[in-house]
């Protein structure tokens, strides 16, 4: 069968390959638009710099695949990310995500170059990011931590709120990510922050607010109205994005149960210690020198983002102005979290206190699942 990388004859390396009739789906465009923001890669290109997809190239793997490094003949570096030949995205959707993120263009969003298709394999390629993901640089095992400083973290939470900002409020149509986590942030070599992987990206035309969509995502993050309902908005991503700052800032998982030697989750522990003024016991002991105040207003401003009520969460634009402006917070319009828990967790309940109310609506004590 003749490769789908549009156009090239040497996705096999051979001229011998017949020239077949394609299908209608196999085109360079959509809806009479080229895809001309990327490139289109044959498969014998991307072997070549991976090295034939040598393991010791493998950086990452996620739902959708596997993430390998390579280098391109003028030298320079790619992730290329290969779509499991069982992910369910056809051809056109592919196609339609290739072309979305094609004109997506932002300092804090990874870039795609390109793509390739053959047979069944689809193929992604985006710019290389040196520091890989965040989620190994602060939750990673202590060989892989790199102990960032408070600068660098509050820069991560910021250029991240500006990169989720632009996705939700600047681009038309609006773009809903679905999976904020700090496995798809990534750093690069100055510790910016790159928000990847949209393998589950919606967008969100002019006029829609909401769209009624299967769960998708990583628990521990959901927001309670998405995981329960299946009520997709903005407010998903920001209520992620909540518990990001709070992993950046304690250096502790979202998923983890022991918090403060009790069995409490992150974000539970965060408004027990919010209501009882003790903020600062969550930060990172690693992180020896940071203005108290700075850190104590990120935290609120996660608490702000992680309310049980979709509608009290700000705006993106509003976080943005939040972590960078020296607002006054009015503390006192933060309302308790909202929590989400799997039933399918019934194992670990007998851990729990016996007053640890459990339920499957959106209330504010109730269990995150873990990832």
């Amino acid at each position: 069968m003749t490769c789908g990388c549009f156009g090239s004859h040497h996705c096999f390396g051979s001229k011998s390959i017949k020239k077949k009739r394609r299908p209608s789906y196999f085109t360079p465009e959509i809806g009479g638009h080229p895809l001309d923001n990327v490139r289109n890669f044959s498969d014998e290109e991307l072997r070549l710099a991976t090295s034939n997809y040598h393991a010791n190239n493998k950086i990452g793997r996620g739902g959708f695949g596997t993430v390998y490094q390579g280098t391109l003949k003028d030298g320079r570096r790619i992730a290329v990310k290969t779509l499991s030949v069982g992910s369910k995205q056809g051809v056109r959707e592919f196609l339609t995500e290739i072309k979305t993120l094609s004109n997506v263009k932002h300092p804090n969003l990874v870039e795609l170059i390109g793509f390739c298709i053959q047979g069944p394999s689809r193929t992604l390629v985006y710019e290389y990011v040196e520091n890989g993901s965040l989620d190994s640089a602060i939750l990673g095992t202590r060989s892989t931590n790199m102990k960032l400083d408070w600068r660098e973290r509050s820069a991560i939470c910021v250029g991240t709120a500006k990169g989720l900002a632009f996705l939700h409020e600047e681009l038309a149509p609006h773009i809903v990510h679905r999976d904020i986590k700090a496995s798809n942030v990534l750093l690069d070599r100055d510790f910016n922050p790159k928000i990847g992987d949209f393998g589950l990206a919606k967008l969100f035309p002019n006029g829609i607010t909401h769209i009624s969509t299967r769960i998708a995502g990583t628990t521990g993050y959901l927001a309670p109205e998405y995981a329960i309902g299946g009520q997709l908005t903005k407010k998903a991503d920001i209520y992620s994005f909540g518990v990001l700052i709070l992993e950046i800032i304690s250096g502790q998982s979202s998923a983890r149960t022991n918090m403060g030697g009790s069995h409490k989750f992150l974000l539970e522990w965060a408004w027990q210690l919010h209501k009882e003024g003790k903020l600062l016991e969550l930060v990172d002991p690693d992180m020896k020198e940071f203005a108290e105040k700075e850190v104590i207003r990120f935290m609120k401003v996660a608490l702000f983002c992680t309310q049980s009520a979709a509608s009290r969460r700000p705006l993106m634009t509003k976080v943005v102005d939040m972590l960078t402006k020296e607002i006054q917070l009015n503390e006192k319009e933060i309302t308790a979290p909202g929590f989400f828990i799997d039933a399918g967790e019934s194992s670990r309940k007998k851990s729990y206190p016996d007053n640890y109310s459990i339920s499957s609506r959106a209330v504010s004590i109730t269990q995150v699942t873990p990832r």
